[in-house]
Parts: structure tokens; C-alpha cells; sequence
């Protein structure tokens, strides 16, 4: 259920939230959004800043973001459940450079329904814990996306 994209046949560019998330927006309703080491370039004003480490934006802040043409080079995005009180101390100090990110399955923000990580405008990596988003993302997408630990075992984990 985390898997990287390879091809940029459905977006226009890595990270483009609307066309990553495209597939599962309309079951990501009841969810908050935060976002961290954040790095884009946008062409409108949006919820979001450099002024600030992270940012919490509700479903309809975070709307804003995900309809716009912004593209997220660095950053962790994660959907949380609108009732989790995610630690913000230390969600400030996470960053998308950490090597725990190519690792399946591990969440840097542990409440995360699903986390994005842009990853220097080359690499968008989508980890879900819900299957079936999961599987929505996979079949949209189709070969367009390898999945997490075979791209590792292919590029990474070489030893």
C-alpha cells in the first residue's frame, strides 16, 4: 500500500496534489490536513507559506491547495483523521530527506491516513494505510506507479 511514481503520463509534474490525489479525493472528506519542510512554487495565494514551519489546514483550506497548479518540490503531506491531535513539536522538525521515507509502511507522522512525500521534484511517494484508497490510487494509476519496496530493491537497497 506505498508506492513511488515513475512517469509523469498523468501529472503534469511531481508533485501535482490535484492529479496525485485525484483518484481518492472524494473519500478524503473528513480529514485535516498537515503539511511540513514544505517547498513549491504557485502562481496564487494559498493556505500555506514559507513564513511557517508546518501548517494544519482543514478539508476546505486544504481544497484550495489541492485545486490550484502548485507544485510541491519538498514536503510531507499527510491526511489525518479530523479528531487526532497529531504532536506538532515534533512535526516540525520532520523532513523529506529522511531516509525512514523510501521505508514501507512507516508513517513520519503516526496518525497519517495517507502521507505524500515530495521528494526534490523527481520522486512523489504515497503511503496509505486504507486498502482500498490504496487500490483506487494503484488502478488509476496502473503501471504508472512501482510499488514502495521493489523500486528500493531495484535502486536503493543495493549491497
Amino acid at each position: 500500500m506505498n508506492w513511488i511514481i515513475r512517469s509523469t503520463k498523468k501529472v503534469k509534474f511531481h508533485t501535482n496534489l490535484h492529479e496525485v490525489l485525484k483518484p481518492v479525493w472524494n473519500d478524503l472528506a473528513f480529514y485535516k490536513w498537515i503539511l511540513t519542510d514544505l517547498d513549491f512554487i504557485s502562481d496564487q495565494p494559498l493556505p500555506i507559506n514559507f513564513d511557517e514551519d508546518y501548517f494544519v489546514l482543514d478539508h476546505q483550506e486544504f481544497e484550495q491547495l489541492y485545486k490550484s497548479n502548485t507544485q510541491i518540490i519538498w514536503g510531507i503531506i499527510s491526511a489525518v483523521p479530523n479528531n487526532s491531535e497529531p504532536d506538532t513539536s515534533s512535526v516540525s522538525r520532520l523532513s523529506a530527506e529522511d531516509t525512514s521515507v523510501w521505508e514501507p509502511d512507516h508513517f513520519l507522522i503516526q496518525e497519517s491516513m495517507l502521507e505524500i512525500i515530495s521528494f526534490d521534484s523527481g520522486y512523489t511517494i504515497v503511503k496509505f494505510k486504507d486498502q482500498s484508497l490504496s487500490h483506487k490510487f494503484k488502478e488509476y494509476f496502473q503501471e504508472q506507479v512501482v510499488d514502495l519496496q521493489k523500486f528500493n530493491e531495484k535502486y536503493i537497497d543495493r549491497t
